[in-house]
């Protein structure tokens, strides 16, 4: 089902007797991209410094996110984070009245802003506002048909513009557009000389799977830096697309036994991310938290972009590796990850060696190095290559891919296969559920905050891990014997 065949959203009332609450307050005249809808992949991108003070994941540069405090101390330790209940919280997007209210004001300004690219569609100014619009018909799921003629009439010229608005116009052909974005990129992928922008037309064109238009990328790619970690992980995908055999899966009891003497959570995704993931927690000990009842403890979770990029690139998909937790925080500036405490997570280079390692910093720290990354890892799954895009990713400068709640109504994804999941800019997603005047009623985030810091520790490590595609969500059975056998070597 694609973007453009969900209807207009009506006013909203509840969803089974509640609803998330779902759009900024303040200003009108403020932007406010955010959520991402599905099309043929999911939906989204950001456009420009200003709206990343809303969207997504990640924070406006200045200030970063609030200070961690120490282990054991302050408003996040692990004690403040057990005494947590969802009804002290309240939703940071407002009640459903002032939603609607909004969501009538944003669509106003997305369809001035297609107006004017459609009259103006080389004027730096304008498409900056378009990109606002796009995102606002992103996060809507709203006038995607009516955006269409604006973007690709954009695309032709689209590399005398600067990279920062390259970017988000590009992120949409890919998101909303791919086909009908096509043959408009192919003259234009080699004039494209910055490597995030290159690689995300390539990304575009490779969605066609058409001989000619993979062979285009691999000459262009064969033209540039091979060791800039965005080229790298696209001529990984491109041998992908070429019919390249793939490296099998190692044990998964294995991984499950990563970094002794720490909790970790564990990701499980689809590839793809279209359907909803499942995540487990592992106490320090090496045993998995169970549910007061003696069931496994479980929550699904999702590591949907609202672009669907791969993980290297800025505000894609969360990369699949290893990160380290360095306790949680509250967003300052993102409302949609709403109030509710994240986990910080972390991937190398954004997090020094000490910080991976859970170790002070030394006088002399070494470096990063690809195979001090791998020695991480447990032996059987140091050369397997999905696995090291946490690395390229933290090489491409990626940073903040946080696990968070949400206050995104999951309705905007009505029909799509990840539903009720809301999609991030990158980050990891738990559902949370708002009533109608923006009282929290259900948190998997907190539940997971608690399953994490159970034992009094919130230094850790987090795990992302695609297992077999499937159009069914990650299920329990499909994991579940491997963390028996992982236990069982206790």
């Amino acid at each position: 089902m694609t973007l453009a065949s969900f209807p207009a959203i009506p006013a909203l009332p509840g969803l089974n007797g509640l609803t998330a609450a779902i759009s900024p307050t303040g200003s009108p005249a403020a932007p406010s991209a955010a959520a991402r809808p599905a099309r043929r992949r999911p939906l989204g991108w950001a456009s420009g410094l200003a709206a990343l003070l809303l969207i997504g994941c990640a924070q406006v540069p200045t200030p970063r996110p609030p200070v961690t405090p120490a282990p054991g101390t302050g408003e996040f330790s692990p004690a403040a984070l057990q005494a947590l209940r969802p009804a002290q919280f309240r939703s940071t997007v407002g009640s459903a009245a002032q939603a609607q209210a909004r969501l009538e004001s944003e669509r106003q300004r997305l369809r001035a802003a297609v107006a004017a690219a459609l009259a103006s569609p080389r004027d730096t100014a304008v498409l900056r506002e378009l990109a606002q619009g796009l995102s606002i018909a992103a996060h809507y799921n709203i006038e995607i048909d009516s955006a269409r003629p604006a973007l690709l009439a954009a695309l032709p010229t689209l590399d005398s513009q600067p990279a920062d608005v390259q970017r988000p116009l590009l992120s949409a052909a890919y998101t909303l557009y791919p086909q009908d974005a096509a043959p408009l990129l192919r003259p234009l992928l080699p004039r494209l000389t910055t490597p995030r922008e290159f690689a995300i037309a390539a990304y575009t064109l490779m969605a066609t799977r058409q001989p000619a238009d993979l062979a285009l990328i691999q000459s262009q790619l064969s033209a540039r830096e091979p060791d800039e970690p965005r080229l790298r992980a696209l001529a990984l995908a491109l041998a992908t697309a070429q019919g390249v055999p793939q490296p099998q899966r190692p044990p998964l009891a294995d991984l499950l036994a990563v970094r002794p003497g720490y909790p970790v959570v564990f990701s499980f995704q689809r590839p793809g991310r279209q359907q909803m993931g499942l995540a487990l927690v592992r106490q320090a000990d090496g045993h998995f938290v169970r549910r007061a009842d003696g069931g496994l403890f479980n929550i699904p979770q999702l590591a949907l972009s609202r672009s669907g990029l791969p993980g290297t690139i800025t505000l894609g998909n969360t990369p699949q590796g290893l990160f380290t937790v360095q306790g949680a925080g509250r967003a300052a500036s993102n409302i949609w990850i709403g109030p509710t405490p994240y986990l910080h997570t972390k991937v190398p280079v954004e997090a020094s060696v000490a910080e991976f390692e859970q170790r002070a910093p030394g006088a002399n720290e070494p470096a990063w190095t690809l195979d001090r990354y791998r020695a991480l890892l447990p032996a059987s799954w140091r050369q397997y290559a999905p696995m090291q895009e946490a690395w390229l990713a933290g090489q491409a400068g990626r940073d903040e891919m946080l696990l968070h709640g949400s206050t995104i109504d999951p309705r905007y994804y009505l029909g799509s296969a990840y539903f009720p999941g809301t999609p991030s800019a990158g980050c990891v997603v738990a559902m949370e559920y708002w009533d109608r005047e923006g009282t929290m009623v259900h948190s998997d985030q907190l539940a997971l905050l608690q399953a994490f810091t159970a034992r009094g520790q919130d230094r850790g490590y987090f795990v992302l891990l695609e297992l077999d595609p499937a159009t069914a969500p990650v299920s329990l059975a499909e994991v579940i014997q491997a963390v028996l056998d992982a236990e069982a070597r206790l």
